[in-house]
């Protein structure tokens, strides 16, 4: 009978545990910031990478514990290539999409009104090039852009401030910093010239979720 009575009371309180659980739903939107990275080659040097472009998404994520929770999050971003030398720069159209589980620690508890938190997790991002070819392109001798695409494994880190609009209501405002190799299909490397090999994505983004 001892034993029945632990089993049920255990099993009540992992019912009770269950509905305490929350689930978080939400979008965001921000600006990517990509900071250039080297190229050197035998003609001189220049600058590659991405241009600054809009990032769209959508989130899910279950508040497991009062200070931590894991989120899956999906984004869309525009980002045209760019190659730049002096006073030339070439251009091509481009876009990116990231899939990526966070987990996310709050320094205060999860029915706080306003939250601290930061946020580290992986995934995957796919780079494309979606512009047209060209027989001529300026500074090729730096590079070539590509009209293909790119999955890079990705390492993503976030710190932001959850503040309370209404029961169930949040916003949130974020920086984010998305880590990736280099796409060197994307943008191709001319024969003799180097790229640095680490990109990052910095996006400061707002974020509204509904709880329940």
């Amino acid at each position: 009978m001892r034993t029945i009575r632990l089993s049920i009371i255990m099993l009540a309180a992992a019912s009770v545990s269950c509905l305490a659980q929350q689930w978080e739903f939400g979008g965001t939107a921000g600006v990517g910031f990509l900071p250039g990275v080297p190229v050197t080659g035998a003609q001189g040097s220049a600058t590659t990478g991405f241009k600054p472009g809009v990032a769209l998404g959508g989130f899910v994520g279950q508040n497991l514990y009062h200070r931590f929770s894991g989120e899956l999050h999906y984004a869309f971003m525009k980002r045209d290539l760019m190659l730049k030398s002096g006073g030339t720069e070439a251009t091509f159209s481009g876009q990116g999409h990231v899939v990526h589980y966070d987990v996310v620690f709050h320094t205060s508890r999860s029915e706080s009104r306003t939250q601290v938190y930061v946020a580290a997790g992986g995934g995957m991002k796919v780079f494309r090039g979606t512009g047209k070819e060209a027989a001529y392109q300026p500074l090729s001798q730096y590079g070539y852009f590509t009209r293909t695409q790119s999955v890079k494994p990705m390492g993503t880190a976030a710190v932001g401030v959850k503040f309370g609009l209404a029961p169930h209501l949040s916003l949130r405002a974020e920086f984010r910093d998305y880590i990736t190799a280099f796409p060197q299909e994307i943008i191709a490397p001319a024969p003799g010239a180097k790229f640095g090999s680490l990109l990052h994505d910095l996006v400061p983004m707002v974020v509204i979720s509904y709880q329940y």
